[in-house]
């Protein structure tokens, strides 16, 4: 196999891209915007027009370089429920409504501990089990139609094989529904008698089969061809260096949420309050991990990034100690009952000045993050922010580790999933980030520090 085509689904955007293994790189790829529709029972994701957009990316890639086998990569906090058509017996929930947290009370009697299943409490449909739990208790008639439940990758993974599956990752990401422990369905499942609903779980490489018939017509690519199980994208970053790095080490992959993921961590107790968690790698794992919405606070709080940020505006932000306070968003993070706080005037800033206090702000939420799930070593940086030098700068100072530049492309996860076509040809392509950091970074990101909230 040379060419694999990775449909990567985002919350806030989806691409079918073209990898290439022997260059390990994406070659080609095409984007669209990944919309919610409002109307109907709830918001819910329009997984019809991404079909469209799967089928014809797939259509016009494969004309332009043969592909040789489909994996999926998405985000996680969906599940998809199908009737014994193969249907939606209800439509697939927009994680952010919040719905889900009317029944709240009730939710958290059910879901197992912590302790459990290293899954934090979370707003809105962030939890699958509150997701099902809310379709079961408030669409009784919709529910019972339901023969099989499927993890979000495992969906499109379906549309293309034909082949029912949940997987290790997407089970294992702050779902409420696995025991990365015991490597099994948590008791929640079988209390509420879920079980039979699940579909097989798989690896993430694991081969499900061909493309079907209809698939192969509606997109061109030949009938058969391998269709691997798909992965959640966090664990789709971290997968590479898992198979070629030596651990200790981290990888924080940004995107509308900036997710880290730690191997060989020190040992310290996870705070379910501060949004750590253990996700489950694709070898099975249990992995520490912290998350916060990076990508979202972002592009609200800069108008203009591709404002170009000097050296001297870096120095002149940190000499003066102009800072952003944790949260924005509220309701996840490691602070997720605190008001955002500017220490200075944020009108008078200028679109430089700003564009560095919030790349401080997010590199200092990131080693916040990575201090609550005892990572060690080097920081693999994937993603958009790998490309933000201000941001990077101020992860260095922060942490005294090394920063490592990985993939930039729009979410860092395509190539961790073509790895799934054939893990021997993994590479970690990672570059130092080599910079003169003054002295005046650490102090801010102490001062910063001191500054925030009692946890």
């Amino acid at each position: 196999m040379k060419t694999i085509a990775v449909i990567d689904i985002g919350k806030t955007n989806a691409k079918v891209a073209l990898v290439d293994l022997d260059r390990f790189e994406e070659t080609a790829v095409r984007k669209t915007a990944n919309g919610v529709i409002a109307d109907g029972l709830y918001p819910h994701f329009d997984v019809e027009r991404l079909w469209r957009f799967i089928i014809e990316s797939l259509a016009a890639l494969n004309a332009q370089t043969p592909v040789d086998a489909i994996s999926v990569t998405t985000h996680g906090a969906t599940a998809v429920l199908l009737d014994r058509n193969g249907d939606l017996a209800l439509p697939l929930l927009d994680y952010e409504f919040n719905g889900p947290d009317t029944l709240a009370a009730d939710y958290d009697r059910v879901r197992p501990p912590f302790s459990e299943t290293g899954a934090a409490r979370l707003p809105g449909g962030l939890n699958i089990g509150a997701q099902i739990y809310w379709q079961e208790q408030t669409f009784p008639e919709h529910f019972a139609s339901v023969a099989s439940i499927l993890t979000y990758a495992q969906y499109w993974s379906y549309r293309l094989s034909g082949v029912l599956s949940t997987e290790l990752t997407s089970l294992g990401c702050h779902t409420d529904l696995w025991n990365p422990y015991t490597g099994d369905f948590s008791t929640m499942v079988d209390a509420r008698g879920w079980r039979p609903l699940f579909a097989p779980v798989h690896r993430a490489s694991d081969r499900l089969g061909g493309l079907t018939a209809q698939a192969a017509r509606d997109s061109g690519l030949p009938e058969g061809l391998p269709v691997y199980c798909g992965i959640h994208d966090s664990n789709s970053s971290l997968l590479p260096h898992v198979l070629t790095r030596r651990a200790p080490f981290s990888v924080v992959s940004t995107g509308t949420w900036v997710v880290m993921m730690a191997m060989g961590a020190r040992k310290v107790a996870l705070d379910e309050a501060r949004d750590t968690l253990i996700n489950v790698n694709a070898l099975g794992d249990p992995v520490p991990s912290a998350r916060f919405m990076g990508g979202r606070a972002f592009a609200t709080l800069v108008s203009d990034p591709v404002v170009t940020v000097s050296e001297e505006v870096e120095a002149e932000v940190a000499a003066a100690k102009w800072m952003l306070l944790p949260s924005a968003p509220e309701g996840s993070g490691p602070f997720p009952n605190v008001k955002a706080r500017w220490t200075c005037d944020e009108a008078s800033l200028s679109g430089a000045q700003r564009l560095t206090v919030v790349s401080f702000h997010l590199a200092l939420m990131t080693a916040t993050c990575l201090d609550l799930i005892g990572a060690r070593g080097e920081i693999v940086v994937e993603g958009p922010f790998a490309a933000n030098s201000t941001y990077l700068r101020m992860l260095a100072a922060a942490t005294g580790r090394p920063v490592l530049i990985g993939s930039q492309s729009a979410t860092g996860t395509s190539l961790g999933a073509a790895c799934l076509a054939d893990g021997t040809r993994a590479q970690a392509q990672t570059t130092e980030f080599k910079s003169v950091v003054p002295p005046s970074y650490a102090v801010y990101a102490e001062t910063w520090k001191n500054l925030l909230p009692a946890a």
